[in-house]
């Protein structure tokens, strides 16, 4: 039976196991398949293989008793990820847009960087807040890999072992802050990328069995309803097996990481377009399902 997992705020963040479209809670669910002691989405990663065989029988015993209500507002489903490490300028169409003369695939260098897990991850609805003094917001839809396995010097043929499964994320940006061209080192990624709430994540992550082939699943963004990305992930430059091999080769990729993979053309920065407050951003890749923000205020005190 197909499953999906979810977390939602119900008296505090509560875990869920989502079946048939509706969300139980998920201590109960998987207490009645025999498996015990897991209160968070995350600690499932600790041992996946395991905990992913409890999460199959319990989605075959789910018991109405344990249904949370219709409309519980979806926090991000892993509360909170390890290490977010995200893709940058990954997808051929998107280096394009933003000028890169040369698109082969030989004459680009994947590179990664960081947002704070903690401070950045949110999920659905009023959630996302404008960094201070951006002029310049942008969006950039990702499909975000969630990491199940231990992962240390792995090959691409062995890399999509590790993954557990995959959300959807939206990688927000203050353009404008991450430019530094008066300094030597020309860019600033932590004040561009790492502000608060700008990671949204959700509504559900699926088991990477839900996911037959991640490198053919189209996503999609809106903004007010119109849309500004609409691409697939065959448009990589480095599959979700290659970007796991490079990065793993830098550091251990622990249980609960998450890499997101980088986002096809249509982000605000080439035609200068950018968000402003009250905007709604939707995101949807295909078998997961859509992310729903709306920006709010700048987040102070």
């Amino acid at each position: 039976m197909s499953w999906s997992l979810a977390t939602v705020a119900l008296n505090g963040p509560t875990a869920c196991l989502e079946v048939g479209g509706q969300l139980y809670r998920l201590g109960p669910s998987l207490a009645r398949a025999g498996s015990t002691g897991i209160a968070t989405v995350v600690e499932l990663f600790s041992d996946w293989e395991r905990h992913q065989a409890a999460l199959d029988k319990a989605a075959a015993l789910v018991d109405a008793e344990d249904r949370v209500p219709a409309g519980s507002p979806r926090l991000a489903p892993l509360l909170y990820p390890g290490k977010v490490l995200c893709a940058g300028a990954n997808y051929y169409d998107h280096i394009k847009e933003m000028g890169v003369p040369d698109t082969r695939k030989e004459a680009q260098r994947l590179f990664f960087f960081f947002k704070p897990p903690r401070n950045a991850v949110v999920g659905e609805g009023a959630t996302v807040h404008m960094p201070i003094g951006t002029k310049a917001f942008d969006w950039e839809i990702e499909l975000a890999a969630v990491i199940g396995r231990r992962a240390r010097a792995v090959k691409a043929a062995d890399a999509m072992a590790h993954v557990a499964g995959y959300t959807v994320s939206i990688d927000f940006s203050a353009r404008d802050h991450n430019r530094a061209p008066e300094t030597f080192y020309k860019l600033d990624w932590v004040a561009g990328k790492a502000h608060d709430t700008c990671c949204p994540m959700g509504p559900r992550f699926v088991p990477a069995s839900a996911i037959p082939d991640p490198q053919n699943i189209g996503l999609k963004l809106s903004v007010n309803g119109g849309v500004r990305q609409d691409g697939r992930t065959t448009d990589m430059i480095f599959s979700i097996a290659e970007q796991i091999e490079i990065l793993s080769n830098i550091m251990t990729l622990d249980p609960g990481d998450v890499v997101l993979t980088g986002t096809p053309a249509g982000v605000g920065a080439p035609k200068q377009t950018f968000l402003s407050v009250g905007d709604r951003v939707d995101a949807e890749i295909e078998g997961i399902g859509k992310l729903s923000v709306t920006i709010q205020e700048p987040l102070i005190g």
